[in-house]
């Protein structure tokens, strides 16, 4: 598997600002949306995977870029 570039710690601090600004101007969908655009961390989308099953994931509108590069693509299909 390649290495993939992780975003920042500031880079996910900005986009969740952002979100809760979305939140709090009423717009439900739009914060949660901007939220999904942070990648999921590895070990989120394997417990998901375990408890809610992988359709969660790859239909979700889940970033898994991280998920991805630490468990390979074929990960999600299995």
């Amino acid at each position: 598997m390649q290495k993939t570039e992780t975003m920042t710690v500031s880079e996910r601090l900005d986009i969740t600002t952002k979100a809760f600004e979305l939140l709090h101007a009423g717009d439900e969908d739009g914060y949660e949306r901007t939220m999904k655009t942070i990648p999921m961390p590895p070990y989120m989308a394997k417990a998901a995977k375990e408890s809610i099953g992988v359709d969660f994931l790859v239909n979700g509108g889940w970033n898994l870029s991280e998920v991805e590069a630490e468990f390979g693509r074929e990960w999600l299909v299995k």
